[in-house]
């Protein structure tokens, strides 16, 4: 397991990178949040420990560009105790936080917990193969649609529109592009047919098929799922 601890205070990070050490993870360095942002896009990192008060770029906002894109644990270290610096670090995506001066102990414990969550429930990496948009999931490796939570059951044609439109959320489709793309045959006259299609996955995806949340109509041009 790759950990990253990124604190300007070098004393601080050569320290835990000795308990962490001796706990068989690997520890990539940083002293900034600049530096933070560039080692988690390079490197395959699980968990980051992140200090709050830094140079060039600071924890908390470093966190929150982090959370634009990865879902891996961080837990934030900071000398300030006051309630807010804490609800505001856990409402921008931090999943703990440590007051420093801190017990080793408990810091390895917290990592310990936060890295078993990761890997049990399944998140340790997004699963190749999903495409997600609000309560929206379609699942290509089971074939499976769920919205907020619950299966839908969709015919292959069906289920071939949707993953057409929800992993590519936000872009318009001509019924001719839909055609092509789900059928895999040159589209002639495919308005009837496509137009079948998407009233019934309205009817199954949407709360009012008149007023879809989802799968939306872009007259004149085609149809999207929308981006949420």
């Amino acid at each position: 397991m790759n950990i990253l601890v990124c604190d300007d205070d070098k004393e601080i990070v050569g320290a835990i990178e000795i308990y962490l050490k001796n706990e068989g993870y690997s520890v990539f360095k940083a002293y900034d949040g600049l530096m933070a942002l560039d080692i988690v896009d390079r490197e395959p990192i699980h968990l980051v420990l992140m200090d709050i008060m830094m140079p060039k770029l600071d924890g908390m906002r470093a966190t929150m560009k982090i959370r634009e894109e990865k879902n891996i644990p961080i837990i934030m270290l900071s000398a300030k105790s006051e309630d807010y610096d804490k609800i505001t670090g856990l409402n921008i995506g931090a999943d703990d936080y440590i007051t420093k001066p801190f017990n080793p102990l408990e810091l390895i414990a917290r990592v310990k917990s936060h890295l078993r969550r990761y890997v049990n429930l399944g998140s340790m990496e997004i699963k190749k193969g999903i495409y997600k948009t609000g309560g929206l999931e379609i699942d290509d490796e089971s074939k499976t649609v769920t919205l907020d939570g619950q299966q839908i059951v969709v015919t292959p044609i069906e289920f071939g529109i949707l993953k057409l439109l929800t992993e590519n959320a936000g872009k318009v489709f001509s019924m001719e592009q839909i055609y092509e793309n789900v059928w895999k045959e040159p589209s002639f006259n495919p308005e009837n047919t496509v137009a079948v299609h998407i009233r019934r996955i309205r009817e199954k995806i949407e709360i009012n098929p008149k007023n879809p949340r989802y799968l939306k109509v872009v007259w004149g041009i085609g149809y999207k799922i929308e981006k949420i």
